[in-house]
Protein backbone atom coordinates (compact mmCIF):
# COMPACT_ATOMS: atom_id res chain seq x y z
CA UNK A 1 0.00 0.00 0.00
CA UNK A 2 1.72 2.91 -1.25
CA UNK A 3 1.29 6.73 0.23
CA UNK A 4 -1.47 7.46 -1.73
CA UNK A 5 -3.24 4.36 -0.72
CA UNK A 6 -2.55 5.04 3.22
CA UNK A 7 -3.76 8.83 2.64
CA UNK A 8 -6.80 7.58 1.31
CA UNK A 9 -7.86 5.08 3.42
CA UNK A 10 -6.99 7.61 6.41
CA UNK A 11 -9.73 10.35 4.63
CA UNK A 12 -12.40 7.12 4.40
CA UNK A 13 -11.53 6.99 8.32
CA UNK A 14 -12.07 10.96 9.10
CA UNK A 15 -15.06 10.57 7.03
CA UNK A 16 -16.73 7.62 8.84
CA UNK A 17 -15.51 8.70 12.16
CA UNK A 18 -17.34 12.67 11.73
CA UNK A 19 -20.74 10.87 10.26
CA UNK A 20 -20.92 8.92 12.80
CA UNK A 21 -19.99 11.52 15.71
CA UNK A 22 -22.83 13.80 15.64
CA UNK A 23 -25.84 11.08 15.82
CA UNK A 24 -24.26 9.67 18.80
CA UNK A 25 -23.99 12.93 20.38
CA UNK A 26 -27.47 13.26 19.75
CA UNK A 27 -28.51 10.42 21.24
CA UNK A 28 -26.23 11.24 24.50
CA UNK A 29 -28.09 14.47 23.86
CA UNK A 30 -31.75 12.58 23.88
CA UNK A 31 -30.61 11.01 27.18
CA UNK A 32 -29.85 13.79 29.07
CA UNK A 33 -33.31 15.63 28.53
CA UNK A 34 -34.56 12.74 29.39
CA UNK A 35 -32.88 12.80 32.71
CA UNK A 36 -34.12 16.54 33.15
CA UNK A 37 -37.57 15.72 32.83
CA UNK A 38 -37.60 13.66 35.43
CA UNK A 39 -38.32 10.21 34.23
CA UNK A 40 -37.61 7.19 36.30
CA UNK A 41 -34.31 6.02 35.68
CA UNK A 42 -34.18 2.34 35.00
CA UNK A 43 -31.60 -0.47 33.85
CA UNK A 44 -32.53 0.15 30.39
CA UNK A 45 -31.11 3.86 30.45
CA UNK A 46 -27.95 3.09 32.22
CA UNK A 47 -27.56 0.43 29.16
CA UNK A 48 -28.02 3.04 26.98
CA UNK A 49 -25.74 5.63 28.15
CA UNK A 50 -23.08 3.15 28.90
CA UNK A 51 -22.91 2.14 25.00
CA UNK A 52 -22.87 5.72 23.94
CA UNK A 53 -20.55 6.90 26.13
CA UNK A 54 -18.33 3.72 24.84
CA UNK A 55 -19.32 4.29 21.14
CA UNK A 56 -18.38 7.63 21.57
CA UNK A 57 -14.75 6.87 23.47
CA UNK A 58 -14.09 4.62 20.49
CA UNK A 59 -15.02 6.84 17.60
CA UNK A 60 -12.84 9.82 19.40
CA UNK A 61 -10.28 7.60 19.56
CA UNK A 62 -10.54 5.81 16.17
CA UNK A 63 -10.54 9.34 14.47
CA UNK A 64 -7.05 10.25 15.88
CA UNK A 65 -5.69 6.43 14.68
CA UNK A 66 -7.42 6.25 11.21
CA UNK A 67 -8.08 9.36 10.35
CA UNK A 68 -6.04 11.94 7.77
CA UNK A 69 -3.36 13.47 10.42
CA UNK A 70 -1.96 16.71 9.90
CA UNK A 71 0.52 18.81 11.35
CA UNK A 72 -1.99 20.43 13.87
CA UNK A 73 -1.24 20.20 17.96
CA UNK A 74 -2.68 17.99 20.53
CA UNK A 75 -2.42 18.95 23.99
CA UNK A 76 -2.29 16.83 26.82
CA UNK A 77 -5.46 17.11 27.92
CA UNK A 78 -6.99 15.88 24.83
CA UNK A 79 -4.76 13.04 24.37
CA UNK A 80 -5.77 12.11 28.33
CA UNK A 81 -9.42 12.52 27.63
CA UNK A 82 -9.67 10.11 24.95
CA UNK A 83 -7.81 7.32 26.73
CA UNK A 84 -9.31 7.57 30.03
CA UNK A 85 -12.88 7.39 28.20
CA UNK A 86 -11.39 4.59 26.27
CA UNK A 87 -9.78 2.64 28.91
CA UNK A 88 -12.88 3.34 31.27
CA UNK A 89 -14.05 0.37 32.83
CA UNK A 90 -11.28 -2.00 30.86
CA UNK A 91 -8.03 -4.34 31.81
CA UNK A 92 -5.61 -2.01 30.76
CA UNK A 93 -4.33 1.21 32.35
CA UNK A 94 -2.51 3.58 30.45
CA UNK A 95 -0.77 6.15 31.10
CA UNK A 96 0.19 8.62 28.87
CA UNK A 97 3.59 10.78 29.59
CA UNK A 98 4.33 13.53 27.26
CA UNK A 99 3.44 16.69 29.15
CA UNK A 100 3.66 19.33 26.41
CA UNK A 101 1.26 19.08 23.03
CA UNK A 102 2.47 17.06 20.69
CA UNK A 103 1.46 16.72 16.55
CA UNK A 104 -1.31 14.74 15.94
CA UNK A 105 0.60 12.42 13.63
CA UNK A 106 2.45 11.38 16.36
CA UNK A 107 -0.26 10.87 18.64
CA UNK A 108 -1.98 8.98 15.98
CA UNK A 109 1.56 6.45 15.67
CA UNK A 110 1.64 5.96 19.79
CA UNK A 111 -2.47 5.19 19.02
CA UNK A 112 -2.01 2.83 16.69
CA UNK A 113 1.01 1.16 18.77
CA UNK A 114 -1.08 1.37 21.69
CA UNK A 115 -3.86 -0.78 19.84
CA UNK A 116 -0.65 -3.21 19.11
CA UNK A 117 -0.05 -3.87 22.58
CA UNK A 118 -3.69 -3.97 23.91
CA UNK A 119 -3.61 -7.28 21.24
CA UNK A 120 -0.70 -8.59 23.32
CA UNK A 121 -2.44 -7.36 26.71
CA UNK A 122 -5.49 -9.30 26.53
CA UNK A 123 -5.73 -9.97 30.44
CA UNK A 124 -5.02 -6.49 31.16
CA UNK A 125 -1.88 -4.64 32.47
CA UNK A 126 -0.25 -1.13 32.27
CA UNK A 127 0.89 0.59 29.62
CA UNK A 128 3.44 3.76 29.74
CA UNK A 129 3.82 5.86 26.45
CA UNK A 130 6.65 8.27 26.47
CA UNK A 131 8.90 10.76 24.08
CA UNK A 132 12.16 11.96 24.77
CA UNK A 133 13.55 14.39 21.73
CA UNK A 134 11.05 13.04 18.78
CA UNK A 135 11.88 9.23 19.84
CA UNK A 136 8.13 7.66 21.43
CA UNK A 137 8.39 4.78 23.37
CA UNK A 138 5.57 2.40 24.60
CA UNK A 139 6.24 0.12 27.86
CA UNK A 140 3.72 -2.52 28.31
CA UNK A 141 3.51 -4.86 31.71
CA UNK A 142 1.62 -7.74 32.23
CA UNK A 143 1.24 -10.67 34.38
CA UNK A 144 0.45 -12.53 31.08
CA UNK A 145 1.16 -11.65 27.40
CA UNK A 146 -0.28 -12.97 24.22
CA UNK A 147 1.86 -12.43 21.42
CA UNK A 148 1.08 -13.04 18.13
CA UNK A 149 4.74 -13.78 16.34
CA UNK A 150 3.17 -13.10 12.45
CA UNK A 151 1.44 -10.15 13.90
CA UNK A 152 4.59 -8.51 15.22
CA UNK A 153 6.62 -9.75 12.72
CA UNK A 154 4.86 -7.29 10.16
CA UNK A 155 5.76 -4.46 12.14
CA UNK A 156 9.88 -4.91 10.75
CA UNK A 157 8.88 -6.45 7.50
CA UNK A 158 5.77 -4.18 6.55
CA UNK A 159 4.16 -7.21 4.19
CA UNK A 160 0.63 -8.18 6.11
CA UNK A 161 -0.05 -11.44 5.38
CA UNK A 162 -3.05 -12.17 2.95
CA UNK A 163 -5.62 -13.43 5.84
CA UNK A 164 -5.11 -10.02 8.02
CA UNK A 165 -8.03 -9.36 10.17
CA UNK A 166 -9.84 -5.76 10.54
CA UNK A 167 -8.84 -5.85 14.20
CA UNK A 168 -5.16 -6.17 13.32
CA UNK A 169 -5.28 -3.45 10.89
CA UNK A 170 -2.73 -1.35 12.83
CA UNK A 171 0.24 -4.09 13.26
CA UNK A 172 -0.55 -3.11 8.84
CA UNK A 173 -0.81 0.67 9.62
CA UNK A 174 1.55 1.72 11.88
CA UNK A 175 5.05 0.85 10.29
CA UNK A 176 3.76 2.50 7.15
CA UNK A 177 2.90 5.41 8.36
CA UNK A 178 5.90 5.29 10.25
CA UNK A 179 8.39 5.25 7.69
CA UNK A 180 6.50 8.13 5.88
CA UNK A 181 7.86 9.95 8.82
CA UNK A 182 11.10 8.57 8.41
CA UNK A 183 10.88 6.16 11.48
CA UNK A 184 11.45 2.66 11.95
CA UNK A 185 8.98 0.48 14.42
CA UNK A 186 11.15 -2.05 16.73
CA UNK A 187 9.72 -4.03 18.88
CA UNK A 188 11.42 -6.24 22.52
CA UNK A 189 9.27 -8.41 24.07
CA UNK A 190 9.80 -10.67 26.89
CA UNK A 191 8.27 -13.02 28.94
CA UNK A 192 6.07 -9.98 30.79
CA UNK A 193 7.13 -6.88 28.82
CA UNK A 194 6.83 -5.54 25.52
CA UNK A 195 8.40 -2.32 24.27
CA UNK A 196 7.54 -0.78 21.10
CA UNK A 197 9.87 2.23 19.87
CA UNK A 198 9.70 4.47 16.78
Amino acid sequence: MGPNNVNLAALIGSRICHDLISPIGAINNGLELLGMSGGPPGPEIDLIQESVGNASARIRFFRIAFGAAGEQMMGRAEVISILDDLMDGGRLDVAWGPMDAQPRFAVRMSFLALQCLENAMPYGGRIEISQDGGNWLLHGRADKLNIDEPLWSILATKEPPKDLRPAQVQFALLPLIAGDDGRRVITEITENEVKLRF
